[in-house]
């Protein structure tokens, strides 16, 4: 971990409110450093210090981080889903509003998707009446431009024509979405990372942004969407993420296509977020065979203690109460806050064991001191207790007394060290198949942990593919800027060339060292020499029938600012051999910034020669 890069994590949250330290540190510094090299810094220390010399640096760092790559009806298939099985039966059985959360919204594409597919389900009047959409996301800049609801035709690719016609209103080559249906749609900001959720949610999507956390804060995140979404509430998200790890808040709907139902617990998580669970049923006198249960349980010889999937005791029995000291007045108390949790043996993490891998965990030979000098010795048990439908209850801990065949097992032992030898040769088996089973643990772990690498190289594969997109659309809008700069500057040549060929006069420009920029068609026609032969030559090695020698005095008078005209005539020899006399006159080229930078030489016919040109030239030819 770079320390660098963390103080200035912890400096973005503190300056600006902006918590990034939950992002995953590749992405994070990947695009960080994108930014850095934008503004020739190498060392993250230097960037902060720039950060805090230059305030406007912050927008253009979030732009770069929060990559807002989204568009409608992203991932088709998954869509087409979701309004085909999932939304008509959620809507039918909801008869009141219909509450929406679009997570991550970027510039908006995702809520007007969702818009769209529940005004086709519904209709546009049933929609306004019941449909409310909230849409939010980290980025003001993108919230500005959702909020505008205008897009291009490149952003409305992926929408049908039907639907284009129907909920967007076309003006000028942009497309603005319905006002009468924007009005359900409410846009804000939210932080998924430390704002609170928005609470009785019926569908919350989040595509592709739970990717960019850390595994640690997409926990939290997901605590925070359990909380949010309303009882058999859905939970759409993106093709990169996944919730295998999370099957106590959510169980797939189609897990192709990211669909998750919420599951009805009671969860306590460390932000206060408590989720709705369903009421227990009231209780009732148990009669028959129910009474007789009950009783067996408390009577059994074997000491158990029940622990709710909350943590909270739930029951136990007359021989846990007489070896542990647990009682009647414990029940409903967290299990952590007993002495059991910890004596004879810490039993938290066993019981998270078992019910995370859903399967009993024993710990055996547990040494348990009653009294001074009285020792019992304990096999425990944790057994998972699921319901039928596979749901995790609790679990069942179970003590098992071991005291008298420890002793027994002592005094066999005893009776048989003669067979030490044997015994020997039996434990170094043993030992191989240990190292045996050692070995092939230690390669099932490996195998483990080669899973996770893959997930996350999938995971950092699908945010390049997204930064990817990003900077092909940043690409895009410079070439067409490029494009429409050249066409411009197309333009300006095309009308300069045309001023330039009406001229009746021969036109040279130029730059401060004399060389020929500008050459025009007339100065062409008088000295036989084309533009592409003259421009870049030195004004006065060209060699043409002009003295240009004598021109030099002049031209330093204007280059030098001493002059701001100069005139002169002087006798020349045309293309065709002609001796004509010229009028030339030297004005300074000049720039709003930089003074003179050149010189234009207007070179035309003195009034002799200009009216026997034309019998000249008729003379001359064939």
């Amino acid at each position: 971990m770079n320390p660098d890069f963390e103080a200035l994590l912890v400096y973005l949250k503190e300056a600006r409110g902006f918590d990034f330290t939950g992002y995953k540190r590749s992405s994070l510094m990947r695009r960080v450093d994108r930014r850095m090299s934008q503004v020739n810094l190498a060392d993250y220390s230097d960037y902060l210090d720039y950060l805090q010399v230059h305030p406007d640096e912050f927008t253009a760092l979030f732009n770069t981080i929060l990559i807002n790559v989204t568009g409608f009806f992203r991932d088709p298939d998954a869509w087409s889903a979701l309004s085909r099985e999932v939304l008509p039966r959620m809507i039918g059985e909801h008869d009141g509003p219909f509450r929406v959360w679009s997570a991550g919204c970027a510039s908006g594409e995702e809520a007007y998707t969702l818009a769209i597919v529940l005004a086709e389900i519904l209709g546009p009047e049933k929609f306004r009446d019941r449909v409310k959409i909230y849409a939010t996301d980290v980025d003001e800049e993108g919230l500005a431009h959702a909020r505008q609801a205008t897009y291009f035709d490149r952003d409305l690719q992926a929408v049908p024509h039907e639907l284009i016609e129907r909920y967007f209103e076309s003006t000028a080559g942009r497309y603005t979405f319905r006002k009468d249906l924007r009005r359900s749609v409410i846009f804000g900001r939210n932080d998924l990372v430390q704002d609170a959720p928005i609470s009785r949610i019926d569908l919350l999507v989040c595509r592709n942004t739970l990717m960019y956390f850390n595994a640690e804060t997409q926990t939290r995140i997901l605590s925070r969407f359990h909380f949010a979404l309303s009882p058999g509430g859905v939970l759409f998200l993106g093709k990169a993420e996944m919730l295998l790890s999370h099957a106590t808040l959510f169980t797939p709907i189609d897990l192709k296509r990211r669909m998750f139902r919420k599951v009805a617990r009671t969860v306590v998580n460390g932000n206060g977020y408590l989720s709705e669970a369903p009421q227990p049923a009231q209780r009732t006198e148990l009669f028959g065979l129910d009474r007789l249960r009950s009783e067996a349980f408390l009577a059994s010889p074997v000491a158990q203690v029940v622990v709710t999937v909350d943590g909270l005791v739930a029951l136990t029995n007359r021989h846990a109460e007489t070896l542990f000291g647990v009682a009647s007045r414990d029940i409903g108390r967290p299990f952590r806050d007993l002495d059991l949790s910890y004596r004879p043996v810490e039993l938290r993490g066993y019981i998270e064991q078992a019910q995370v891998e859903r399967r009993v965990v024993k710990v055996d030979n547990v040494e348990f001191a009653t009294a001074p000098g009285e020792t019992l010795f304990l096999n425990i048990q944790v057994n998972p207790l699921v319901d039928g439908d596979a749901g995790l209850l609790g679990v069942v801990i179970i003590f098992q007394d071991m005291t008298a065949a420890r002793r027994l097992q002592d005094e066999l032992e005893h009776a048989n060290r003669q067979l030490e030898t044997a015994y020997e040769e039996l434990q170094s088996t043993n030992e191989e198949l240990e190292t045996t089973n050692e070995e092939l643990q230690s390669t099932v772990e490996e195998l483990e942990t080669t899973n996770e690498e893959l997930q996350s190289t999938n995971e950092e594969l699908e945010t390049m593919n997204e930064e990817l997109q990003s900077t092909n659309d940043e690409l895009q809008s410079i070439n067409d800027e490029l494009r429409e700069r050249t066409a411009e500057l197309n333009d300006t040549n095309s009308f300069m060339e045309a001023i330039l060929t009406s001229l009746q006069a021969g036109v040279v420009v130029l730059n401060r060292e004399m060389q020929i920029l500008v050459w025009n068609r007339r100065a062409e026609d008088l000295w036989g020499l084309r533009s592409d032969e003259a421009v870049g030559q030195h004004f006065l090695n060209i060699d043409i029938g002009l003295s240009t020698a004598q021109l030099r005095p002049p031209i330093r008078d204007v280059l030098s600012g001493r002059s701001a005209r100069e005139e002169t005539e002087q006798s020349a020899v045309n293309r065709r051999g002609r001796t004509v006399r010229l009028r030339i006159v030297c004005s300074p080229l000049t720039s709003a910034s930089a003074g003179v930078i050149g010189v234009i030489l207007v070179m035309e016919l003195s009034g002799d020669s200009r009216s026997t040109a034309p019998t000249a030239a008729a003379a001359e030819s064939p």
